[in-house]
């Protein structure tokens, strides 16, 4: 019966995938398992395959086949899956359909369950690099809304801020003065600044109206009018 029975199972599975089965030996060939993944914005990542290689024991079905899992030669690395290191955990994932298909043509089932896994695997992977990405994404924006938010005013944040304003006003005079002394040396040349009084000074230091006498040396003094004067007695 065993005989039999893989040979019809060998028949149908022909005509499941024509394109994806490959023999080895009349007891032995690899299915090409294509898993089907929708790529995140961006994922440019081919959809990776998985090459399911099943040898039949002479008891079969009421033994369980003997199952390898192969990657395809040269292809390219998918971000989210790999043979080589996810081939532990997929084969693990047959042990139960195995269990519960004892007796029966089993091969499509364990097709069918190795890449419903293997898609599921890659989905988790693929919704934990989104959320990875999304929290960084968050942090970064709460990092952007501090600068708007400030710090919270406090008596000692205050106090904090209003002697470093006032330093900072002080300084700013200092150096205001200085630049102002600077420029005014370099107009006078190195000088003594002449300071020009205004009216009011002058007044008040009792200087309004006061001619220096050198001023008239040497000049008439003008004697016009001067006989109209008399002296009453």
């Amino acid at each position: 019966m065993g005989k039999e029975e893989q040979i019809e199972e060998r028949e149908v599975l022909d005509s499941i995938f024509p394109e994806e089965i490959q023999d080895i030996s009349e007891t032995e060939y690899r299915i090409s398992v294509l898993l089907d993944i929708t790529n995140d914005d961006g994922d440019e990542s081919e959809p990776p395959t998985i090459l399911l290689q099943v040898k039949y024991p002479e008891d079969y079905p009421e033994k369980p086949p003997l199952l390898d899992l192969l990657p395809i030669p040269n292809a390219p690395v998918h971000p989210f899956f790999s043979v080589s290191s996810d081939r532990e955990t997929l084969l693990d994932g047959l042990k139960d359909t195995i269990e519960e298909n004892m007796g029966m043509a089993m091969v499509f089932t364990l097709y069918s369950t190795l890449k419903e896994n293997a898609e599921a695997l890659v989905a988790e992977r693929q919704a934990a690099a989104r959320h990875e990405h999304e929290q960084k994404l968050l942090a970064a924006e709460r990092e952007e809304n501090k600068k708007f938010h400030g710090t919270p005013v406090t008596p000692e944040t205050f106090k904090s801020w209003r002697e470093g304003f006032r330093k900072e006003m002080e300084a700013l005079r200092t150096k205001q003065e200085e630049e102002d002394e600077a420029a005014d040396k370099k107009r006078n040349r190195g000088k003594e600044t002449v300071v020009q009084l205004t009216g009011k000074q002058l007044w008040e230091r009792g200087l309004a109206g006061k001619v220096e006498e050198d001023d008239f040396e040497g000049d008439d003094v003008p004697v016009d009018g001067v006989e109209e004067l008399k002296v009453e007695d």
